[in-house]
């Protein structure tokens, strides 16, 4: 073993618990997009979820509050927009999947929440989302034709 390695259990519990909480947050909102069969679920919702989470766990305990950290968090967003607009698909004239990349977002949002420990708004987030996503359809218009 090389003398540099080193592991904190306690560390390596408490990171778990803050990706756990994340996943755990954004399974109403994947269950809703999985269940309604809009193409993100189960699987992307929660892997952004997490990713975020991890990225800005490592970020806090690498850069400690420096600018670094937030330029992390500035890529992080970025990344997740990526993602996103992936999700926004234009056919026949009608735009569609603007709902899913909007939740991709949320959910990356709600990653960053944990990781900073701030769990208010990771849960109102979550809240807030799942009821637009199975509450709020009846809102929509007809699809949209471009020209």
């Amino acid at each position: 073993m090389h003398p540099d390695f080193s592991l904190d259990i306690q560390l390596m519990w408490f990171y778990l618990s803050q990706l756990g909480i994340a996943f755990i947050l954004t399974l109403p909102i994947a269950f809703n997009r999985e269940h309604t069969a809009h193409g993100a679920g189960l699987r992307t919702f929660p892997l952004v979820t997490i990713a975020s989470c991890a990225f800005m766990l490592v970020a806090r305990n690498v850069y400690h509050g420096s600018e670094a950290e937030a330029r992390v968090m500035y890529a992080v967003i970025t990344g997740i927009g990526f993602i996103g607009g992936g999700a926004i698909v234009r056919e026949s004239g009608r735009v569609g999947g603007t709902a899913t990349a909007a939740g991709i977002w949320i959910t990356g949002a709600i990653g960053v929440s944990v990781a900073y420990s701030i769990y208010e708004i990771a849960i109102i987030l979550s809240a807030v989302s799942f009821v637009i996503f199975q509450f709020f359809t009846f809102l929509k218009k007809s699809p949209e034709h471009i020209e």
